[in-house]
């Protein structure tokens, strides 16, 4: 006689195979396992840290990378990296085309130190030829990349871009919120560009939805002067430069 109550209909678990990456993902290393390409990513590290020990104060520079002198972005980006290195500032971008290309131009031209974060890509981003070639880093790992930016940047100025853009945008906004950074000015130029988004983050994010507090948007600015850019930027260290953490 079977057992009193209900029975259940257990269905056997299946064990799945976890399969290795996909070959163009894999291809991406050099080494065979994840233990020793941990080695990869510490040589990535130092060789970072010790290329921009000497930099001095300065400003990160994001934005378009399908951008070309005819265009606006570009232009402003040029503007932007002349003055920020007549003001003793270094410029870093992420050393392709584009804005990028524009902020190195601008400095490199105005005599100024003129910084690149390479990384490599499926698509072969090739660096501009306006860094320094003392100052070119070349990453594999975005994230290591991420850590150059935003430990030696007294600021970041972000113009009109695309996910990427987006996403440095984000990564710092997050690290400066959290308390895992030191505090530093956010500038978005283009305000045509970004002028509903800055909107929205006020109205949405912290009048309506109260997902953030009003002083996580004190270090973020919409402005498209390129002196009141330096004059936040400068404005923002009364007591003078520091690294971020």
């Amino acid at each position: 006689m079977p057992p009193s109550g209900k029975t259940r209909n257990v269905k056997q678990a299946k064990t799945q195979t976890v399969l290795p990456p996909d070959t163009k993902y894999a291809s991406q290393t050099d080494f065979a396992g994840d233990g020793w390409r941990v080695f990869k990513i510490m040589a990535e590290f130092v060789n970072g840290f010790e290329k921009m020990s000497d930099t001095g104060p300065a400003v990160s520079v994001f934005g378009s990378t399908r951008v070309g002198p005819e265009h606006m972005e570009y232009q402003l980006a040029e503007k932007m990296g002349g003055l920020l290195a007549g003001k003793g500032f270094s410029v870093i971008t992420g050393g392709g085309p584009g804005v990028m290309e524009a902020a190195n131009k601008g400095a490199q031209q105005a005599g100024g130190v003129s910084v690149g974060f390479n990384i490599e890509l499926p698509l072969q981003q090739a660096p501009n030829a306006f860094i320094d070639r003392e100052r070119l880093l070349t990453f594999q790992y975005f994230f290591v990349r991420k850590v150059m930016f935003l430990k030696y940047s007294q600021a970041f100025i972000v113009l009109p871009g695309g996910f990427g853009t987006m996403d440095e945008f984000f990564e710092a906004a997050t690290l400066i919120q959290t308390q895992k950074s030191n505090r530093f000015p956010i500038i978005l130029m283009g305000g045509d560009y970004w002028h509903d988004y800055y909107r929205w983050m006020q109205e949405m994010m912290f009048k309506e939805k109260r997902f953030i507090a009003k002083n996580d948007l004190d270090f973020i600015f919409l402005e498209d002067d390129p002196e009141k850019v330096v004059g936040i930027i400068e404005g923002f260290y009364p007591e003078g430069y520091k690294l971020n953490f």
